[in-house]
């Protein structure tokens, strides 16, 4: 997908992300928060921050003296992390439509560059995932901090073989459009998560970076399969693309067979395992 089409798509999770968020996005974004041992007056850069689930608990950890930027692409994520922020009072952190891919840090950033820099579930969105970090890393000062949040091997992947199913009996050109190849030479976001969805492949991928003490904690995160909650995993998240090209009728065609496969194959769990790494960074 390119930059406007993930723009499209997660400006339309709005609503249902939020839904979401206390199970799903909100606890792996604190977890990293708290692994990555922000410092009051640390100076902080959140990529793909989304709704500010890791920005947030890094503006409570960095306090007045300290700032926190967040940005994306999807502008109504941002929305939703500035009236999140606003209600709890911060004043310290920014949410800033932008493409982290060209980021230059504004003047309040030390010359050396930012103490830390996070992203919860959003590396693996950027383009030619390896560069675009690399680029990312550079706007961090020698011995700042580098932290990640991203899924575990197998995670969601039940659910995801339910959904899929289901979608490609009904429109198998949109299933089907799942798994098309890279275009452009880029990476699918499921491609590169692919490449760092184990503790040993995320270190070595962090390693090839020259990151130093790098530290990976595997989280488990199993989540009841209620009716609710599946269908709004699909809403709030990637999985709701391809639906984007279907009417009211279809999509609630796709609802009620996903549903009643979720019961038919006794899914009671769905399994968001998370790895959180983290890793000082040098030149």
């Amino acid at each position: 997908m390119t930059s406007a089409e993930y723009r499209t798509l997660f400006n339309s999770t709005r609503s249902d992300f939020t839904k979401i968020t206390p199970l799903l996005w909100g606890p792996a974004g604190q977890s990293l928060a708290f692994a990555m041992r922000h410092r009051p007056g640390d100076v902080v850069l959140d990529v793909c921050c989304g709704t500010g689930t890791s920005a947030l608990p890094a503006a409570a950890a960095v306090g007045p003296t300290g700032r926190v930027h967040g940005i994306d692409l999807a502008e109504d994520l941002l929305e939703e992390g500035r009236l999140t922020a606003s209600a709890w009072a911060f004043q310290n952190v920014d949410f800033v439509a932008a493409d982290a891919t060209t980021w230059e840090p504004p003047s309040v950033v030390p010359a050396a560059g930012y103490d830390a820099l996070c992203s919860s579930y959003g590396v693996f969105f950027l383009p030619h995932m390896d560069s675009s970090f690399a680029r990312l890393l550079r706007l961090v000062r020698t011995g700042g901090r580098v932290g990640l949040a991203v899924w575990r091997e197998k995670a969601f992947a039940e659910i995801a073989a339910a959904y899929f199913e289901v979608l490609g009996r009904r429109h198998p050109e949109l299933a089907q459009g799942q798994a098309a190849p890279r275009t452009r030479g880029i990476e699918t976001s499921r491609e590169a998560g692919a490449r760092l969805d184990t503790a040993d492949k995320l270190a070595a991928w962090l390693g090839g970076f020259g990151a130093e003490s790098i530290q990976v904690t595997e989280l488990s995160n199993l989540l009841p399969a209620t009716e609710e909650f599946c269908w709004n995993l699909v809403l709030g998240s990637g999985f709701r693309a391809p639906l984007a090209a279907l009417d009211d009728v279809a999509i609630e065609q796709i609802r009620s067979e996903f549903i009643d496969l979720v019961t038919d194959r006794g899914i009671h769990t769905i399994d968001a395992g998370t790895l959180i790494a983290t890793a000082v960074v040098t030149r």
